[in-house]
């Protein structure tokens, strides 16, 4: 009984691990139809039709040109002017003697050497400076020490030596240089520390530098503190926010452009803002391929560290019609449905036995299945000798060959 009973639980183990096989296989499947639908119902902004790209948007120097030379200082800016921006950005403080200067961190240790020029300092307020300290400092040598963006190699002498003489410069001198060139410009304002003797009168104080140097109509202004008052004193400024807002809030305001980071906007929002003649401006974006999707999103502008590079593109680098994006995946599902298929035929071939070139359905000798059935067929002629002893076998096997002959007592 033991030699009739192993073969049967042989062949109700193979038949389990087809089951397991088939089980695997549907699972296989099941997810390599999902991965096939999934690409029909993904969405990019530049999946569109030709006709309805809007023109590339207005590239906005973050800082100036802060690849090509010391970020917020004079140098910066004519670079970015020079490399084809069409806005300049910047920040803004006040000198404790109350000039408006340029400077984008609350202290002033990463970008000059006030630790050289003063050590005990280092740590105050930039607005706690008067501005006679200030331009005792050097805002460039840090740029060519430490290589921000790995671009200090690219400059050329003249560009390395005018760098290292940068200075801080004042709001009025970023001004002279964006009227001068007819760019636009767009900063940001923090208020002086608690004990500045303009901490109250910033605003105002800034305010009447900017309309002294510049067509206020050049000018996106950012701050937020007291923008009513601002907008009665001075009607021509390009209202901006850095918030998004009800179509109604920001129209109460008079905000005629938004200033927000590239991933809170979606291409539906900004639509939904230009239907009301409310223009965005997303930062920072200095990758081609984030332009290329500000650019088929819609977006009127953008702040950018590389404007050497992104004003060389004419055109998305991935723009493409509905029906092309559809035949390319249904064209790539296609393809790679009939790889599959090969390949599993292949396989079947070979549990089969026979030659992949092969027309032929007879079973090879050599194939798996056809060890499994020589493999049966030995356990039967073993349980036939048992079961009929009086029969002689031939050894026609070589499994049976060396067994005696077995005969009735």
């Amino acid at each position: 009984m033991a030699l009739l009973s192993w073969p049967v639980a042989l062949h109700f183990f193979r038949m389990n691990k087809r089951v397991r096989q088939v089980a695997t296989l549907g699972l296989y499947l099941s997810v390599l139809f999902s991965l096939y639908l999934v690409p029909l119902g993904m969405y990019s902004p530049c999946i569109k039709e030709v006709n309805t790209l809007g023109p590339a948007p207005m590239l906005i120097g973050h800082r100036g040109a802060p690849m090509l030379a010391p970020e917020n200082t004079v140098m910066s800016f004519e670079k970015a002017i020079e490399t084809g921006g069409q806005g300049l950005e910047t920040d803004v403080t006040i000198s404790y003697d109350g000039i408006p200067f340029l400077m984008h961190d609350q202290t002033l240790k990463r970008t000059t050497n006030v630790a050289d020029v003063f050590p005990n300092r280092t740590h105050l307020d930039a607005a706690m400076f008067t501005w006679a300290e200030l331009q005792q400092l050097n805002a460039g040598s840090w740029f060519l020490s430490r290589d921000p963006f790995g671009t200090v190699s690219s400059l050329s002498e003249a560009d390395s030596s005018k760098a290292q003489n940068q200075s801080v410069p004042s709001l009025a001198q970023f001004l002279e240089v964006a009227a001068h060139s007819g760019k636009l410009v767009l900063f940001d304002l923090r208020r002086p520390p608690f004990g500045h003797p303009y901490r109250q009168s910033y605003i105002t104080t800034t305010l009447q530098v900017v309309q002294a140097h510049i067509n206020s109509s050049q000018v996106l202004w950012l701050p937020s503190e007291d923008r009513d008052l601002v907008q009665a004193v001075d009607t021509e400024l390009q209202q901006t926010s850095g918030e998004k807002a009800s179509i109604q809030e920001l129209t109460d305001s008079h905000i005629i452009r938004l200033n927000l980071h590239y991933s809170t906007m979606s291409q539906q929002q900004i639509s939904k803002y230009s239907s009301v003649n409310i223009s965005t401006n997303l930062y920072v974006i200095s990758q081609p391929w984030l332009y290329t999707l500000a650019w088929c999103a819609g977006a009127q502008s953008i702040t950018t560290n590389s404007v050497h590079i992104l004003s060389h593109i004419d055109k998305p680098l991935f723009l493409m019609t509905p029906e092309e994006y559809s035949v390319m995946w249904i064209l790539t599902d296609v393809v790679s449905a009939i790889l599959i298929i090969a390949v599993f035929i292949f396989h079947w071939w070979r549990e089969r036995g026979l030659p992949f070139w092969s027309g032929s359905r007879q079973t090879h000798e050599n194939g798996p299945y056809s060890k499994f059935r020589t493999e049966l067929n030995d356990v039967w002629s073993i349980s036939s000798i048992v079961v009929h002893p009086e029969v002689h076998i031939m050894p026609s096997s070589p499994c049976i060959h060396q067994l005696p002959t077995i005969t009735e007592e």
